[in-house]
């Protein structure tokens, strides 16, 4: 999917856009923007400008930011860049999972279509990143599965890791060593509210471990059989 002349930034507010209601709905304004990004709101809302200016966004002062149908396009084409590269980096290069996202946040601007699509090619086509994150197809079709964050699964029943938020390396260390990887078999055994953790069984009689707030909000979860 060929991406239109944008700057690096440009293209970083799109896809931070689109990510941010990826899995659940949540609108998007310029200071949570300017957080997600690590630059000033007058720097954003500079930016937001100009993509209103060329189609890419919707923005009314004060409100939350909405991408354009030419928009989203660009920000899935991003995010399919983004995770393509991220995988390649794990499964060509060696890197561990909680490395490649800085890497891939450079190299995704720089990578040509034609380097992109050899890419996933050569990957066989995955469908998710090292994260679990849905890899978009090349005609720009989203593929989330149907999961929920570990918090809010219920108790007792057969669950499947699919995805582990990587937008802090070091939770991703942490849940890690926890043994609550891509694809672990787990059970929630209770969730304590007044602590604020979750205890969770891994495999069908493994060791119970216990999860904070942060950490499982950041675990999502399929049930087996759905």
């Amino acid at each position: 999917m060929a991406l239109p002349p944008l700057t690096n930034a440009a293209q970083d507010y799109l896809k931070v856009i689109w990510a941010a209601s990826e899995w659940e709905p949540e609108p998007v304004t310029v200071k949570q923007l300017a957080e997600r990004t690590g630059v000033s709101a007058a720097t954003v809302s500079d930016g937001i400008r100009k993509l209103a200016g060329l189609g890419m966004v919707a923005h009314e002062p004060y409100g939350s930011i909405e991408l354009t149908e030419a928009g989203r396009s660009v920000a899935i084409g991003m995010v399919r860049r983004h995770r393509l590269v991220e995988t390649f980096l794990v499964e060509m290069l060696g890197y561990s999972w909680d490395e490649v996202h800085d890497e891939a946040e450079v190299l995704e601007h720089a990578v040509s279509d034609t380097l992109i699509d050899r890419i996933d090619r050569t990957l066989g086509f995955p469908d998710r990143d090292p994260h679990g994150d849905p890899i978009p197809t090349a005609d720009g079709h989203p593929r989330r599965p149907d999961a929920v964050r570990l918090s809010d699964a219920e108790p007792g029943h057969s669950l499947i890791v699919s995805r582990i938020s990587d937008a802090d390396p070091a939770l991703l260390r942490y849940v890690a060593e926890k043994g609550v990887l891509l694809d672990v078999a787990l059970t929630v055994d209770e969730h304590r509210t007044f602590a604020g953790d979750v205890a969770v069984r891994l495999g069908v009689e493994g060791a119970t471990v216990e999860l904070g707030q942060r950490a499982s909000d950041a675990v999502w979860v399929t049930r087996v059989g759905d």
